[in-house]
């Protein structure tokens, strides 16, 4: 059963007292925290050695507290287990100071790789092999072991001394952009795919989702195995190839591969995510040239979108385009028009436009340009690219677009972008919890339902309208589909509109939130950070579900937008420098915990 929010605190709390207890042996050192490790680095910065041993050993000169821990570990005694915390935090710090230059290189040379869902399979794909290899030339150079799954999943694994193994999951695959749109704000243009860094920001697609966390645990792995500290347990790294487009790729691994027991996935947020809710996409379709009853089309006013005889000064929307991907808030959405007056229909927008974005600036800053051509006007409107499991971070501009389309005066010839334009306003408009639709809720863990359009495509004669919906705890996949779909529908029914509508809705997971690994996170968390350390949820959905006993451990660092599938995404050095320190302890407690439960 799942448990409130104070009562999995207590929970944490508990667990991270009992999982340590002083054994018999020498009196253990005061853990270290963030303001010991910042002073550390701070002392060791510009002379690091490459060796953990003589750093260790370094350390222990300036911090006299430590010296008895250094000389133990210099002789080969067995340390206790808060020995060995202890010399596992430390790993962590001498590998971020050692090695982030290092991560941040391969972190440039995966985001190169553009391994975007394309028209191949993924795992006959180039940019997906050459990806695999990349991981395995990292893996061999690591001395690590490596396995090629079919080109659906790269396996990296450090051995441990028993028979158990724990696992960590993570995507190569990222979602696809709109070069345009990776613009900063002084004008500087980026390429999405070449890793840029400025100032502290490293900005790239799958900077952060997911291959700067692929980068800084392949160096966790690689500093564990240097050390020689002792791993009761495997360590099996997944890396998955279909994580953003359906999770074919680790279906298939599940056919032909044993999973562990136990996973952490490092594919959301900290401190660590025990509850997701579930992700669906309500698709809405309408014929490009659709046939309406006379009744039904006279009856749709300019204002809402004219029917087939919208007279003088009507326009046409040929052409209307959102986000890259379904689950991404589009940074911009862009129509075409034509007309038989384009001077004129400029003009009038223009008015139109202003007047618009000063009424609606309240809800989230966004602006309109109009752009003449000679048979009509290009329409763009720029919001703020969001996570489609955030919409709340963002500013969706699609909507935006449609309210204006609407709104302007402009009397629209019915087509299927008119009817779709009308759909987005009608049933959506600036409300992205399901309110216009009558269908909104909240759990109050896992927050409110969300569902927000993004993606606009002409297919097959049609033009679709995607949704982007996350379900928390509170409904189901079947119940909360055939609401939308009937809603929908009435729409269709009372517009006089011909529509298509599908929903395809995954399930929310809620994992039951104790055991000495979840206790470990938190304090790993907790102590490097100095943030509070309380299992949440998130509105994301990872192959956590998949796996079994997962839990998520970052990257997302808490009160920080998370720029995962936004246009200029960014990975910030600081928060890699925390990955690299905490996934390094986080091997080395984890794989010796005597029981993960």
């Amino acid at each position: 059963m799942f448990q409130s929010p104070s009562r999995l605190a207590g929970i944490a709390a508990v667990l991270a007292i009992t999982g340590c207890a002083t054994p018999s042996g020498p009196a253990p050192a005061v853990p270290l925290k963030k303001p010991d490790l910042d002073r550390i680095a701070a002392q060791q910065q510009g002379r690091v050695p490459a060796s953990f041993a003589a750093f260790l050993s370094q350390v222990a000169q300036d911090q006299p507290a430590l010296r008895p821990l250094a000389e133990r570990r210099q002789r080969g005694d067995t340390l206790s287990a808060e020995e060995l915390q202890q010399t596992a935090r430390l790993l962590g710090l001498h590998n971020r100071l050692l090695n982030q230059a290092a991560a941040i290189d391969a972190t440039a040379r995966m985001v190169a790789l553009p391994t975007v869902r394309g028209s191949v399979p993924p795992h006959e794909d180039p940019q997906i092999i050459a990806f695999g290899q990349l991981v395995g030339r990292m893996a061999a150079d690591f001395g690590l072991q490596y396995r090629n799954v079919d080109n659906r999943v790269f396996e990296v694994r450090l051995a441990g001394s028993g028979t158990e193994e724990f696992g960590i999951l993570t995507h190569a695959d990222v979602v696809p952009v709109v070069a345009s749109e990776w613009v900063l704000e002084d004008g500087t243009k980026l390429d999405p795919f070449q890793l840029t860094r400025v100032g502290g920001l490293l900005y790239g697609r799958g900077s952060i989702d997911d291959k700067g966390s692929i980068a800084t645990v392949l160096y966790a792995m690689k500093a564990v195995k240097e050390s020689g500290l002792p791993l009761a347990r495997t360590i099996r790294l997944m890396i998955d190839t279909t994580e953003e487009t359906g999770g074919d790729a680790i279906r298939y691994y599940q056919q032909h591969t044993q999973l562990p027991q136990y996973n952490i996935v490092l594919d959301s947020r900290y401190p660590a995510v025990v509850a997701e809710k579930g992700t669906g996409a309500l698709r809405a379709s309408f014929a490009l040239a659709p046939v309406r009853p006379a009744a039904a089309a006279a009856g749709a006013g300019a204002g809402a979108g004219a029917g087939a005889g919208a007279g003088a000064g009507a326009a046409t929307i040929t052409a209307l385009a959102g986000a890259a991907s379904a689950n991404a808030i589009p940074q911009t959405a862009t129509a075409r028009l034509q007309a038989a007056e384009p001077a004129a229909l400029a003009a009038r927008l223009q008015t139109a436009a202003t007047a618009f974005v000063a009424a609606n600036l309240a809800q989230g800053k966004f602006a309109i340009e109009v752009a003449p051509r000679a048979d009509g006007v290009d329409l763009k409107v720029t919001g703020t690219s969001a996570h489609g499991s955030r919409p709340e971070e963002g500013v969706n501009p699609l909507p935006r677009l449609a309210l204006f389309l609407q709104r302007a005066g402009v009397p629209l010839v019915d087509n299927g972008y008119a009817q779709a334009t009308r759909y987005i306003a009608e049933l959506f408009g600036l409300d992205y919890l399901g309110n216009k639709m009558g269908l909104a809720y909240a759990d109050s863990f896992m927050g409110p339902l969300t569902a927000s359009p993004t993606l606009v495509r002409e297919t097959a004669g049609k033009v679709e309208v995607t949704a982007n919906v996350r379900m928390p705890r509170g409904n189901t996949p079947e119940a909360l589909s055939a609401a939308t779909q009937a809603k929908v529908r009435a729409w269709g029914a009372a517009t006089g509109i011909a529509v298509e509508v599908a929903h395809t809705q995954g399930n929310w997971m809620a994992r039951d939130p104790k055991g000495a690994w979840l206790a470990t996170l938190l304090n790993i968390f907790g102590d490097t950070t100095g943030l509070p350390a309380a299992p949440v949820s998130t509105a994301g959905s990872t192959t956590a579900k998949q796996m079994p006993n997962a839990i998520n451990f970052g990257p997302a660092m808490p009160g920080k937008k998370y720029t995962a599938h936004n246009a200029n995404e960014f990975k910030e050095v600081a928060d890699l420098d925390a990955d690299m320190q905490m996934f390094t302890e986080m091997l080395v407690r984890i794989g010796n915990l005597q029981q993960m439960q």
